[in-house]
């Protein structure tokens, strides 16, 4: 898969989250976005249990497979609604963040140095 012609948060090209299973709002596999984009899909999450119970708890049951979605289970990747891992992060369950990609207008929900403080991928920052 080649990576987007958007960026991430580092302002390098944004780089693929998922396609094991397929994420992202255009399921390119990359957390892309543009103005259909209701749900902001950019923050490239790795879950977890505490999050993946949150999430259903909160109306989204990501667990659950349905036709044409296996269902996640921790250690997946996937693009996650910013708005969504901003709140987990105040609710202490937010997941891990992979920030190559993560894309580049998450910081305008999400808190910098929260998503710097949840990096999987801290060799990135070099």
């Amino acid at each position: 898969m080649s990576q987007s012609s958007q960026r991430n948060m580092l302002g390098q090209p944004l780089e693929p989250c998922s396609t094991e299973p397929m994420t992202g709002f255009f399921r390119t596999g990359c957390c892309e976005t543009d103005e259909t984009d209701r749900g902001r899909h950019v923050v490239c999450a790795q879950m977890t249990e505490e999050f993946l119970a949150y999430s259903a708890a909160r109306g989204n049951d990501l667990s659950s497979a349905r036709p044409g979605f296996d269902g996640l289970r921790p250690g997946d990747r996937w693009c996650l609604c910013a708005a969504r891992w901003q709140e987990a992060l105040m609710a202490d369950v937010a997941p891990p963040v992979f920030l190559a990609a993560t894309h580049e207008s998450v910081t305008e929900v999400c808190d910098r140095e929260a998503l710097l403080a949840h990096a999987v991928d801290t060799h990135a920052l070099n």
